[in-house]
């Protein structure tokens, strides 16, 4: 695989040893490894005098205390950071960025559109909403996808990939298509396909079948009903009895807010812990 980028993205809770984890994987891979740490701004009580807009602001002293402490804090952690990456001979950055929640799918994105794929911290599932925003930023703001639960002790051997046709799976495919050329096997699963030709063409999944195979891949193509099982379940199911250490999948298929208020196939593999997933949009 040639040299890439790696954007870890993590937080202040993040344990020393899944960071040390990304950092071996980096030295091993020989892979520039970006470690953005995000952290929610400590949120600003601004009390009012008088009437506006002739009034005024009083910001309390001890909100500038909070803010100094959670900076100071920030950088001991870089520090540290900084530190584990030198242990592992990791080549690679430390970037800490305090943000309000609903701007993190910026920042995240504008570290993404300089790096080849994304990896989340296990921690980030501490903070839902900084994690779902950071998941937002390189979805829909970025050309490349992330990666969660991931194994990082040894490259992918197994990659089963849930195919459907769609722009999304289609764009999951391409960005994980350097762990598909390292693999020893990969498994193209269509889950209720559709064979008409406006949806999934006559047998599904051949095409990307024959695609990867002119890469190289060493391929194999199953179609499976659900048996009224959600498709989240049955991708699940079947890349466990398969054996595969990694899921490659298209995010949100349909419209992001649908999804969210449904739960959706994505939500459902991001917020599962025991398959590492690979997803894009």
């Amino acid at each position: 695989m040639e040299r890439r980028t790696t954007l870890f993205v993590m937080n202040v809770q993040t344990e020393d040893r899944e960071i040390g984890e990304v950092a071996e994987m980096a030295a091993r891979e020989d892979h520039h490894l970006l470690c953005l740490m995000l952290d929610t701004a400590p949120a600003l009580p601004a009390y009012s005098y008088s009437v506006p807009p002739y009034g005024g602001l009083n910001i309390p002293d001890d909100w500038k205390e909070a803010l100094a402490s959670t900076q100071a804090n920030i950088k001991s952690r870089c520090d540290t950071i900084e530190q584990l990456l030198a242990q592992r001979n990791a080549s690679g950055e430390v970037q800490a960025v305090l943000t309000a929640s609903m701007d993190a799918k910026h920042v995240v994105a504008r570290f993404a559109r300089v790096s080849d794929e994304a990896i989340f911290s296990q921690s980030l599932r501490e903070t839902r909403d900084l994690m779902t925003e950071a998941a937002s930023g390189v979805l829909f703001h970025s050309p490349i996808g992330f990666r969660i639960n991931a194994n990082l002790a040894r490259n992918p051997e197994c990659i089963f990939v849930a195919w459907d046709s769609s722009e999304a799976a289609s764009a999951a495919v391409h960005a994980a298509l350097p762990h598909m050329l390292d693999a020893r096997e990969v498994i193209i699963g269509c889950i209720d396909p559709v064979t008409t030709v406006n949806r999934d063409g006559q047998d599904p999944g051949t095409d990307v079948a024959a695609w990867l195979s002119h890469h190289g891949c060493l391929v194999t193509l199953s179609q499976y009903p659900s048996g009224g099982r959600s498709i989240a379940d049955v991708i699940q199911g079947r890349a466990a009895e398969a054996g595969s250490d990694l899921i490659v999948m298209g995010a949100y298929g349909h419209a992001r807010m649908i999804q969210t208020v449904l739960g959706g196939t994505t939500l459902s593999m991001v917020e599962q812990t025991m398959l590492p997933v690979f997803l894009a949009h």
